[in-house]
This record gives C-alpha cells, sequence and structure tokens, in this order.
C-alpha cells in the first residue's frame, strides 16, 4: 500500500491498525504488550486508537511485537550513485550557520 498520497491522519490510522493485528496475530493482550514495553494498558489501547501517538510508545511496542528492525528503513539515506553518496557525507558535517551580527 502506497501511503504517500494519504494525509497524515489517515496514515496514522492505518499505522494503528496495523499494530493492533499484528499484536493480536501474536495472541497477545493489550495488557501483555503494555507490561512488556513498560507503558499502561492505557497507552497501548489509545496507541492502537490513534489517540496521542507518541514516536517513542511506538518504538517500544514494536520492540515486544518483534518489528523494531522494520523502523531502520525510516528516514534511511537514499544512496543509488557516488554522487548521492558523496553529498551525504558532505552534508553530514554540515552545521547550522552563524548569524551575522547585527549593526545596532
Amino acid at each position: 500500500m502506497d501511503l504517500g498520497f494519504k494525509q497524515p491522519e489517515e496514515i496514522v490510522k492505518i499505522l494503528c491498525e496495523r499494530l493492533r493485528k499484528e499484536r493480536l496475530s501474536q495472541e497477545m493482550s493489550q495488557g501483555d504488550v503494555a507490561a512488556r514495553a513498560g507503558l499502561s494498558t492505557n497507552t497501548v489501547s489509545n496507541l492502537e486508537a490513534g489517540k496521542g501517538v507518541g514516536f517513542e510508545n511506538i518504538i517500544r511496542v514494536a520492540r515486544v511485537l518483534g518489528r523494531a528492525s522494520e523502523l531502520d528503513d525510516l528516514f534511511s539515506p537514499r544512496l543509488t550513485s557516488l554522487n548521492d553518496i558523496q553529498r551525504y557525507e558532505e552534508n553530514a558535517h554540515r552545521h547550522r550557520a552563524k548569524r551575522k551580527p547585527s549593526n545596532d
């Protein structure tokens, strides 16, 4: 499924539904996941409902469900040529420019 043309709230809904289905396929209760992730059952319930979705909590649950390795591709560099690699390496060391002193 291509999520590229979905609205952010639609993507959240889809991903949270996938999370719920994954938990159920592993025959785990929300309480089981919550206890292993160090979260409250209410937090897991809210995640599955798409309410108060925090990135850190998604990572915790992904780990419990054995899906954390899939996060590795998220925001990983797309390096398809030598120019891409060179540009990536150069930009990796770039820092924010200092502000010029004002002439007040």
